[in-house]
């Protein structure tokens, strides 16, 4: 597929997802050369392909800023699960038998049901390869969905499934390999970044030699940082003391950091990425979305344990602004104060979700928001059904009503993934049949493991 021809998005309710712009009924959007070429009301391009949006909202792709995408191919196992049955099924578990052509199929499957709920941009936080053939099955199971995502090389059991702190420093070279080989340039619509385990989880040297790494080779860095227990050894602090912060970094969870530690990671120009369903299920500690924006850092969303919760946009965002919302409100309950407003409102979430979470990986000029000149990431989401009609509210309608199902269509860089629902050009049934028999050999070697929801896996206790 390429991004030769015009399309001309008509006549739907256009959210831009920028702060305070207001909802655009009736307008058009035109793409041309991967590009948002035009903006606006009766727009004429005779040659172009037109996908008629009349009582739809047509808005920016969303931005996940932190996914474990491999880890798609067993989805819903962790779905009771603590953090510590986590660390221990996933890390020291289920990640030891994937083969190199699971990693594929568990990527594409995951990258594809982003890309199918509308998230048109995915930071794949890749931290299971045991091997190089991994990480370049990992890439191109990405390259093949036609996303736009950030390959954030994250290392594989040898980083992450030995006592902590770690004494195992990144993959030098695998990292490497990829920085100076496949990703040599930062223009392709599959970027590069370093995932790192964060000073909570390595020794003093091995976490100073990874940021090293990181800047060696020029790449974005996002870490785990206030991540339940091992999140109050105030790693922002630890990071300060070595010099590491930088506004290149993106802070994943934040949940048990002090109001200190947030206000120095806006002080220095650092990006957070929340990832409310997980965070309340595994025991990380409340959503820091509200502490985050009242230190001065805009949260991005992640879905983050696929392993776990559903894989879309709409329920993250309804849960981040369920939770925020009772916190809010509680406060005042507390205080005996009258509730005059809501302080989070709809638009927010929206922005958080999209143009804030394009900051975080690094492509905020690039993509995130429907502005002339960015990138044509553009989603349609069918505002013709009983949920969602009459659309009063399309902020409120795609917060609460909406679903991946309303999902209609799907354009990145210009070029169509998704049309009248359906994903463009995917064997829907060959890859549900593969992910089923890469799960089957994954379990296999496991027996000890099982999908039918009663496996918990035994946690030591010291």
């Amino acid at each position: 597929m390429n991004a030769s021809r015009d399309i001309l998005i008509t006549g739907g309710t256009v959210l831009t997802g920028r702060a305070g712009d207001a909802a655009q009924p009736g307008t058009d959007v035109l793409i041309r050369d991967g590009r948002i070429a035009e903006i606006g009301v009766g727009i004429v391009a005779p040659d172009a392909e037109v996908i008629d949006a009349a009582g739809s909202i047509v808005m920016p792709g969303f931005v996940d800023t932190h996914r474990h995408t491999w880890q798609a191919i067993v989805r819903n196992i962790a779905s009771d699960w603590s953090l510590d049955e986590y660390m221990v099924g996933l890390h020291t578990g289920l990640s030891r038998h994937f083969r190199p052509e699971d990693t594929y199929v568990s990527n594409y499957l995951g990258g594809l049901e982003a890309l199918d709920s509308g998230i048109t941009t995915l930071v794949d936080w890749s931290h299971n390869l045991r091997t190089s053939e991994h990480a370049d099955a990992a890439v191109k199971a990405l390259e093949d969905t036609g996303m736009r995502a950030v390959f954030a090389h994250g290392g594989g059991a040898q980083q992450w499934g030995g006592p902590l702190p770690s004494p195992v420093e990144h993959p030098r070279e695998d990292a490497t390999r990829l920085r100076e080989g496949h990703f040599a340039s930062n223009d392709g619509l599959v970027t590069m970044a370093l995932a790192l385990r964060g000073p909570q989880f390595t020794t003093r040297e091995v976490n100073r030699a990874d940021y090293q790494l990181a800047k060696d080779l020029d790449l974005r860095v996002t870490v785990h940082v206030g991540d339940g227990h091992w999140g109050k050894m105030r790693p922002i602090l630890m990071l300060q003391e070595d010099g590491l912060l930088s506004d290149t970094t993106t802070y994943v969870h934040c949940t048990t950091l002090s109001d200190e530690e947030l206000r120095i990671i806006a002080a220095t120009g650092g990006t957070a990425s929340v990832a409310p369903d997980v965070e309340a299920q595994m025991g990380h500690g409340y959503p820091a979305t509200g502490r985050l924006l009242a230190a001065g850092v805009r949260p991005s969303f992640s879905i983050d344990v696929c392993s776990s919760n559903g894989g879309d946009m709409f329920g993250t965002m309804r849960t981040a602004i369920g939770l925020q919302r009772a916190a809010d409100n509680q406060e005042l309950v507390d205080a005996g104060a009258v509730i005059e407003r809501i302080s989070l409102e709809c638009q927010d979430v929206i922005q958080f979700a999209t143009l804030d979470g394009a900051t975080a990986a690094g492509l905020g000029a690039k993509t995130g928001s429907l502005e002339v000149g960015k990138a044509a990431d553009v989603i349609v989401v069918d505002g013709n059904t009983l949920a969602m009609s009459p659309l009063n509210n399309p902020f409120g309608s795609i917060v609460y009503n909406a679903h991946p199902g309303l999902v209609r269509d799907v354009v990145v860089d210009g070029v169509i993934r998704k049309r009248d629902g359906r994903l463009v050009d995917v064997d829907v049934r060959k890859l549900r049949d593969d992910a089923a028999a890469a799960r089957d050999y994954i379990l296999s070697e496991m027996p000890s493991a099982s999908v039918d929801g009663a496996w918990h896996p035994e946690v030591a206790h010291a």
